[in-house]
């Protein structure tokens, strides 16, 4: 008898799962802005607010084509913040981070490896969490590596100073940080390598995720103003001499 009711509960089980995956949606995520809102893919919901906050992960290339062909060990990190009307959910950047395997290949063997983690803050106000490496060809004396660390501070926050955080966050994925980081820290010594390994996105990038229609507030019209009859202007500023 037992053996009859079991066999009975399975297809209502399967039924149920069906019917469950058949609710489901596909949306397409948008980049933002900053990666002239590409696509960055397509995720499953069954409702829109479920995707809010959800992250995902992207190679450079991946959204810039063969224009960062050798950029592959950039990971891309966004997350969901609204689902537009049509359908469509909107990502900002949050942060990005390098493959482990390569860390790991700079860091070779008697090899200096100097590791450090700030925050800064840009110009139009959006603090970032830095965690850059650099490494030297040889091995560095305890006080040249906090030295080094130290000047590297120090660019990281003037650079952050001078630049908006689109700027900025263009610039450092493009490696052009690393080479303003090079140029700053050769009076100390020459290093092999410096990159941005990990990046964190503590605001919202301005015009990052573009505006919903429903969002824009409607500005009233202002009513023309009435025009005054003359023979009123000449009441109130008294009889006219003849």
């Amino acid at each position: 008898m037992a053996e009859k009711e079991t066999a009975a509960k399975k297809p209502a089980l399967a039924r149920t799962v069906k019917d469950k995956w058949r609710s489901k949606r596909w949306y397409k995520v948008r980049a933002p802005g900053l990666f002239q809102h590409v696509e960055l893919g397509e995720t499953v919901a069954t409702e829109p607010e479920q995707l809010v906050g959800r992250t995902l992960e992207a190679t450079l290339p991946e959204l810039s084509g063969a224009v960062d062909a050798g950029k592959a060990h950039v990971k891309l990190r966004f997350r969901i913040e609204r689902v537009s009307g049509d359908g469509v959910a909107e990502a900002r950047y949050v942060g990005h981070d390098l493959t482990s395997d390569y860390v790991r290949r700079l860091a070779r063997r008697k090899r200096s490896k100097i590791d450090t983690a700030l925050t800064v803050t840009t110009k139009d106000g959006v603090g970032i969490i830095l965690k850059p490496v650099a490494v030297g060809e040889q091995r560095l004396q305890t006080r040249l590596r906090a030295e080094l660390r130290h000047k590297m501070n120090e660019i990281l926050v003037a650079e952050a100073q001078q630049r908006t955080s689109a700027e900025f966050v263009r610039e450092m994925l493009q490696g052009d940080l690393s080479k303003v980081l090079a140029h700053g820290l050769k009076t100390l010594y020459p290093l092999k390598k410096i990159e941005i390994r990990r990046s964190e996105v503590l605001g919202l990038i301005p015009d990052e995720i573009p505006t919903a229609p429903s969002e824009t507030a409607a500005t009233p019209e202002t009513p023309p103003a009435a025009e005054t009859p003359a023979s009123a202007v000449a009441d109130a500023n008294g009889p006219t001499a003849a």
